[in-house]
């Protein structure tokens, strides 16, 4: 289903950013380390406090010894759909920076590196989830993350695949979603509820 049936910027901005979108539907094919390495790449250059560069990416490929323990941290919902990503990502950020103090922006400056690997990868022919629901106290044992590092989120990657491959239960949200107008969160001078 092409994204311009769903979606319409009310401003002038590159298509990029309306046209990429987060499907379920997967086709379960090996991503090429290549492209997975574009995509890190990308995030490498994401904009941080104090140049801190906190966020850290952890993956697993479909293929790999470490898949199945991975995709386990899915609650019962998410493995429905997940089951033919290629890859699942743990996005962590560094919550201190190197001298040891704290780090309040870690998480904020993550997101902005998810971002940029969310973009990469579309750009490649490849699309991304971010998926909340997983066991966070499981996943930092499981993937050996140390103290004073966050579990923020895990992301499926994967080509587009076709919607009734899809539990039925998914597929009539299988389309690009909306956005709230610009009025709805941008104020000047003070904060509106909106």
């Amino acid at each position: 289903m092409p994204v311009r049936e769903h979606r319409h910027p009310d401003h002038g901005i590159d298509p990029l950013f309306v046209n990429r979108w987060s499907p379920r539907a997967y086709t379960g094919e090996e991503i090429p380390d290549a492209i997975l390495e574009q995509g890190f790449e990308a995030a490498r250059w994401a904009p941080s406090a104090r140049n801190a560069q906190p966020w850290r990416f952890v993956y697993s490929k479909r293929q790999s010894s470490s898949w199945e323990a991975v995709f386990g941290l899915l609650n019962g919902r998410n493995r429905l759909w997940a089951d033919r990503a290629s890859a699942l990502i743990a996005v962590l950020s560094k919550t201190t920076h190197d001298d040891g103090s704290p780090n309040h922006t870690h998480s904020f400056d993550a997101g902005a590196a998810w971002a940029n690997l969310a973009h990469q990868l579309f750009l490649a022919g490849w699309h991304s989830r971010a998926i909340g629901g997983f066991d966070r106290a499981a996943a930092g044992g499981l993937l050996g993350v140390p103290e004073g590092v966050a579990v923020e989120i895990l992301i499926a990657v994967g080509r587009q695949g076709a919607v009734d491959a899809l539990p039925e239960e998914f597929r009539q949200q299988e389309t690009p979603s909306g956005r709230r107008p610009l009025t709805a969160f941008v104020s000047e001078g003070t904060y509106r509820a909106g």
